[in-house]
């Protein structure tokens, strides 16, 4: 398959992939620089570096079927940027360890250049996804540490 060339085509690809749960192909979608903040987090690791870090962090999203996401209701906005779109989307999850589904309301605004995504902001519902996989209160141990 070519490789799609604009911003909102790699987008697609990318929700594509992540709702398939093909959770190794989707490294190949980055730059080996590329830069991923995942804003609302709020334990580490909030930020990610490069491809082989991204590799390793899909990696533990796809091990043991950890967690199953559909991206639903997905609308993508173009900017004045011709390298940036902006996407917002739910996802309907599940964590097969705990049988808990979720609804996640998410906005990511997404670089992409040379057909590679170089940089992404991602804004999730953190607090969603840790009750439904039973962390709600490791998540709001580590919040209050922070405090």
């Amino acid at each position: 398959m070519p490789a799609p060339a604009t911003p909102q085509e790699i987008f697609e690809w990318l929700i594509d992939l992540i709702s398939a749960g093909k959770w190794s192909e989707l490294p190949g979608l980055y730059a080996e620089d590329a830069q991923v903040e995942i804003v609302f987090s709020p334990v580490p690791a909030r930020r990610f570096h490069g491809r082989a870090a991204l590799r390793t962090h899909f990696a533990a999203l796809g091990a043991a079927d950890a967690i199953r996401l559909r991206a639903e209701n997905i609308h993508v906005h173009t900017t004045g940027d011709p390298e940036v779109v902006i996407a917002e989307f739910d996802y309907a999850g599940l964590y097969p360890a705990t049988g808990r589904t979720f609804r996640s309301a998410n906005i990511q605004v997404l670089r992409v250049r040379d057909g590679l995504i170089v940089e992404t902001r991602d804004y999730h519902d953190h607090l969603t996804f840790a009750a439904a996989d039973g962390r709600a209160h490791q998540l709001l141990a580590a919040m209050d540490r922070q405090g």
